[in-house]
């Protein structure tokens, strides 16, 4: 999946939409709990009422590893399937990896060639060589995490410098170095909108991956006002807000109505702020 292809779905949908697949065996409707792949199958019907209105589907991969080999059976199961029937459909591993460079040539193994994932999202904090080995796959992307959504981020990643330079701003500085706006996206979260002005000063063309919108208390339009580019530059995530909105046999009829929703305001905002619509 390159660059191109990820603008033409946006194009084509009117959205830049992702939906979450964090599917908790927990919160799933009843009457699924007690079918042996009950996982894959709430995927699978999430998947054919919402791929309208989505261009991406972000797996977080901790709600699959916490089931141990059935888990990554699930896993292995939706990737493929959303290969087979949506290949148009930009797939992201969300699991925030990154270690030594023989360690990160296997887990970028693991997740574009075993998985065949489109991208993962990368913590940048072990460094260069922790990063690159991911970006010697063509067509490929890491997403880095820069200003992550969570109450936490704060401990960290707003720290100055004795210039008055927040870490956040050196990763977006620094790993220009690494990659580019073909085959690098970064992580900005909904919850800080007033920040995207600032992360647009330094990387105006990339896309960002922005989780935070509904449950996490997100506003969309400040979210496209600050942050949008013109290639729009956005893919916007939302998961629990439209994977659980039901818990009976029309779940994923629910869902459907809410990603619709959701994907009419970003129509607006398309034909708004972007040229190409």
């Amino acid at each position: 999946m390159n660059l191109k292809k990820i603008v033409e779905q946006i194009k084509i949908k009117k959205s830049f939409l992702c939906i979450g697949l964090d599917t908790d065996i927990q919160n799933i409707p009843p009457h699924l709990k007690n079918i042996d792949s009950a996982i894959f199958e709430f995927n699978k019907q999430i998947i054919d009422a919402t791929n309208k209105f989505a261009i991406a589907y972000k797996l977080n991969i901790a709600f699959y590893e916490c089931m141990g080999y059935k888990g990554w059976v699930m896993l292995e199961k939706t990737v493929e399937y959303l290969k087979a029937n949506y290949p148009d459909i930009f797939l992201i591993a969300d699991a925030k990896r990154g270690d030594i460079g023989n360690t990160s040539k296997k887990y970028a193994q693991t997740f574009f060639e075993t998985l065949n994932f489109d991208a993962i999202t990368v913590s940048p904090y072990m460094g260069e060589d922790s990063v690159t080995p991911f970006l010697s796959y063509k067509d490929k992307f890491i997403i880095l995490l820069a200003l992550t959504s969570n109450k936490g981020s704060n401990d960290f990643q707003l720290i100055k410098d004795e210039n008055g330079v927040r870490l956040f701003e050196h990763i977006l500085k620094k790993s220009q170095n690494w990659g580019n706006k073909d085959n690098t996206m970064y992580v900005v979260g909904a919850t800080k909108p007033e920040m995207f002005k600032e992360v647009r000063k330094i990387i105006p063309d990339h896309f960002l991956l922005v989780p935070g919108i509904g449950a996490q208390g997100g506003d969309l339009g400040e979210t496209v006002k600050n942050g949008i580019n013109k290639n729009c530059g956005l893919i916007v995530n939302s998961s629990r807000a439209i994977i659980y909105a039901d818990n009976t046999n029309k779940f994923a009829e629910k869902a459907a109505f809410e990603a619709k929703k959701i994907q009419e305001e970003m129509e607006y905002y398309l034909e708004k702020y972007c040229n190409f619509m």
